[in-house]
């Protein structure tokens, strides 16, 4: 009781709002300072490169992007966005900067690779085939045999199963549910084996690095070129250049 009381009575130091060179400190102490360095040199290596290939951006589309950006995180009048610049800590300039560096290298990922687009999503059309995915993740084999069972021959309610055992918080959250989703963008062991799935089948167990699990298209969508899909494209080839030009340097 006593020891209750003098831990009570003590007054706490208040936590200090951390400087930048603290915050700097932390990263290196947390091993995360090496990504971060990596992220700004990507930055950098960007604005070589438009500079170079003369890719600017226009004050309107400045701005327009800005306000995407503001709508996006419903910061739309003048005070929420003040007061959110306030929690990143960070200036107008600096989101702004941000802002404008974004759009760079999207301008850019266009300029070096847009004429390209449409051959290589033909050439590669099949993977960015869309399904609505549900799934339960399980870590134990023997679970996911028995769940596996009671979805094929009792024709359990997947959505019940997935409340009760799924240890994946998006699909336990809904009911199984895992969103739609490109074939890209899954586990290859996944990828794979829902590859001929009907819709309604059940599939797995299928083991992966975060355990078994037992899935069901819902969906499947036919492969389209959509503004997401190119912007897809252009990430996927521009992450190609830069290894290989990467690899060419290293040599």
């Amino acid at each position: 009781m006593s020891e209750t009381l003098e831990i009570d009575q003590l007054v706490l130091p208040t936590i200090a709002r951390a400087t930048d060179a603290e915050i700097t400190t932390y990263l290196r102490r947390s091993g995360k300072f090496a990504e971060i360095a990596a992220l700004a040199e990507r930055d950098a290596f960007i604005l070589q490169l438009c500079a170079q290939y003369e890719v600017t951006v226009a004050d309107e589309e400045w701005q327009a992007a800005g306000d995407v950006f503001r709508t996006e995180h419903k910061i739309l009048g003048v005070a929420e966005t003040y007061a959110w610049l306030a929690r990143q800590r960070i200036s107008v300039e600096d989101w702004s900067e941000g802002i404008k560096i974004r759009l760079l290298a999207k301008k850019l990922k266009a300029e070096l690779f847009g004429e390209v687009v449409d051959s290589y999503y033909f050439q590669n059309r099949e993977e960015y085939q869309r399904v609505a995915l549900s799934q339960i993740l399980v870590l134990d084999l023997t679970i996911a045999m028995k769940l596996a069972k009671a979805l094929r021959e009792e024709q359990a309610s997947f959505c019940a199963l997935a409340l009760e055992y799924s240890k994946g918080k998006q699909s336990q959250e809904n009911g199984g549910f895992a969103g739609v989703r490109f074939l890209t963008e899954l586990l290859p062991e996944i990828s794979q084996a829902i590859a001929n799935a009907k819709e309604g089948e059940i599939i797995g167990p299928i083991h992966t690095k975060l355990g078994y699990h037992i899935l069901r298209v819902e969906k499947r969508f036919p492969p389209e070129l959509s503004e997401a899909v190119r912007e897809q494209i252009l990430d996927t080839l521009f992450e190609l250049w830069i290894q290989e030009n990467s690899k060419a340097s290293h040599a």
